[in-house]
Order: C-alpha cells, then sequence, then structure tokens
C-alpha cells in the first residue's frame, strides 16, 4: 500500500508539473530593446490605416466584402496584443487567451485561403466565358462558395487549436514569437508531437497548395483567352482586372507557405517573425489599396498629384 501510495503522488507530481504553465510570455521583438518605440508607432499607423481602410472601402463585388471582413478580424486579433507588448512591459499572455488567439488565427487564416481560391474562379468564369457568367457565377453559386470558405476555416481552427490544446506544457513558457501562431506554441509541449506535426503539414498542404494550384490553373486559362484577343479589345482591362488579385495571392500564400510548410530549423525565430507579419499585416494594408487602384477615377487623381508635384519641384 505504501508503494501504491508512493505512485500516486508521484503521479500527482507529474501531473501538476505538466499543468505548472497558466500563461505564456510573448517575446516579440524584446531582442530589439532600442526599436520598442519606433515599431510600436510603425505596427499602431498600419494597424489604423487598415482599420480605415478596410472600413471606408467600398466592395466592387461581394466577394471584396467578405475579404474585407476576413482581413480586418484577422489584423484585430494579431496587431493589438502585439503593440501591448510593445508599448509595456507586461508581455504575458493567459493559457486560455493564446488559445483563443490561436484558434482565430488558424480560423481567419484558412478562411482567406479559400476565398482568395473562390476569387479566381469568379474572374476565370467572367473573362474565359463572359456569356456564360450569369448562369456560373448566379447568387446561389456565390452564397455556396462563401458558406464553404468560412465553413472550412471554422473546421481548420476548432480540429488543430483542440489538438495542441490538448498537449501538456509543464516547462518553459516563453514564445519567441509576435503571436500565439501554431508552430511557436507547438516548440513548447512536453510530449510527442511528431503525429500533429504529420498531420499539420498535411492539411497546410491542402489548404494553402490546393486553392494556390487552383488559381495558378484558373490564371494560366485567363492568360490563354487574353491573349487569344485581339489587341484593340480589352486585353489591358482584362490584365488590370486580374492583377490585383495576383499580386494579393502572391503576399498571402507565399509567406504562409513560407511559415508553415518548413521545418522547425528552417528559419531563424527573427525571420519567423517577419514572414508572420508580411501575412498578417501588410496584406490586410494592402488589399483595400490594391483593389482600389483598379479604379480609374483614383488612378487618373494620382496622376495629378504627381504631376502637380512633379511642376512644383520644376519651378
Amino acid at each position: 500500500s505504501n508503494l501504491r501510495s508512493l505512485q500516486l503522488g508521484r503521479n500527482l507530481v507529474n501531473t501538476q508539473n505538466q499543468s505548472s504553465v497558466v500563461d505564456f510570455i510573448l517575446l516579440g521583438f524584446s531582442n530589439f530593446p532600442e526599436l520598442q518605440g519606433q515599431l510600436f508607432g510603425i505596427f499602431l499607423v498600419i494597424y489604423l490605416v487598415t482599420l480605415v481602410g478596410n472600413s471606408l472601402h467600398v466592395p466592387m463585388y461581394l466577394f471584396l466584402l467578405n475579404l474585407s471582413v476576413v482581413d480586418l478580424s484577422f489584423s484585430a486579433v494579431i496587431t493589438p496584443e502585439m503593440l501591448v507588448v510593445l508599448s509595456t512591459e507586461k508581455t504575458s499572455i493567459s493559457f486560455v487567451r493564446c488559445f483563443a488567439q490561436m484558434y482565430f488565427i488558424l480560423f481567419f487564416g484558412g478562411t482567406e485561403c479559400f476565398l482568395l481560391g473562390a476569387m479566381a474562379y469568379d474572374r476565370f468564369a467572367a473573362i474565359c466565358h463572359p456569356l456564360s457568367y450569369p448562369m456560373l457565377m448566379n447568387q446561389r453559386v456565390f452564397m455556396k462558395l462563401v458558406i464553404c470558405s468560412w465553413a472550412l476555416g471554422f473546421m481548420l481552427g476548432t480540429v488543430q487549436t483542440s489538438w495542441v490544446f490538448s498537449f501538456p506544457f509543464c516547462g518553459p513558457n516563453e514564445i519567441n514569437h509576435i503571436s500565439c501562431e501554431t508552430p511557436a506554441v507547438l516548440e513548447l509541449a512536453c510530449a510527442d508531437t511528431f503525429l500533429f506535426e504529420v498531420y499539420a503539414f498535411t492539411g497546410t498542404v491542402l489548404i494553402i497548395m490546393v486553392p494556390f494550384l487552383l488559381i495558378l490553373l484558373s490564371y494560366l486559362r485567363i492568360l490563354l483567352a487574353i491573349l487569344k484577343m485581339p489587341p484593340t479589345t480589352g486585353r489591358q482591362k482584362a490584365f488590370s482586372t486580374c492583377g490585383s488579385h495576383l499580386t494579393s495571392v502572391t503576399l498571402f500564400y507565399g509567406t504562409a507557405s513560407m511559415t508553415y510548410l518548413q521545418p522547425k530549423s528552417g528559419y531563424s525565430p527573427d525571420t519567423k517573425k517577419l514572414l508572420s507579419l508580411a501575412y498578417s499585416l501588410l496584406t490586410p494594408l494592402l488589399n483595400p489599396l490594391i483593389y482600389s487602384l483598379r479604379n480609374s477615377e483614383l488612378k487618373r487623381a494620382l496622376m495629378k498629384l504627381w504631376r502637380r508635384k512633379a511642376d512644383l519641384h520644376t519651378f
């Protein structure tokens, strides 16, 4: 009985040790203490411009409305917490808040992956099959694509966050990253995470690469269709219509795939932070600007402003 009591006591101690982590410490850019103020100012301006740009931006079609909602939400999940870390000594984040942040990063990030794929299909239908476009992209098809994008993002966030949450965290609690993204948190787990890593890698390939390949195939067909057009009929308009989407796609998928489809030792922590900033801050900031630049009135206004500055410099 004494031996059994000793074993129970050891198990209790082990359990307590495994569940001892009640909060995490986000290191952020703490290795650059002299730049904390400047970084705070830069990220605050980016966040405010993102909020204004996505709120006041009038979407040209309904897909952009959903993309603006996702970008606003994505930025709101990461940036305020990062600003708190940069501006105060409070770098800790509770266990629950950390996993809530992880969930919403996966939710909104996955939704954006699928939305960008749906938008590529929309452009493909509009340019390659203009006469059939009202049938191919009617309200019913649009609603199915949008609902599926949000539902798949929800499933991704729920499954992956629940699995990571089930791991014990008993050792160091310093997250060397700007947010509670899955790869950074997973490094602190006190358990064998190999099976999860295989699942996460496979899932990420499907979530990032499948939409990306569909986008590439769509734009290959679009390019062939544009090249068949006579030079005087709408080539430039067709190219400009797709150029904004391709810019957004390259920035988002490129940096996200470099973060989630690389081994743990692939990049330095600072490089991972910069990649994370690219798709979590720059993409929401640039998307309204990228799509707005397709507006001919805005282009004319920018040209007039540039000419005025050029005339002032001349005189």
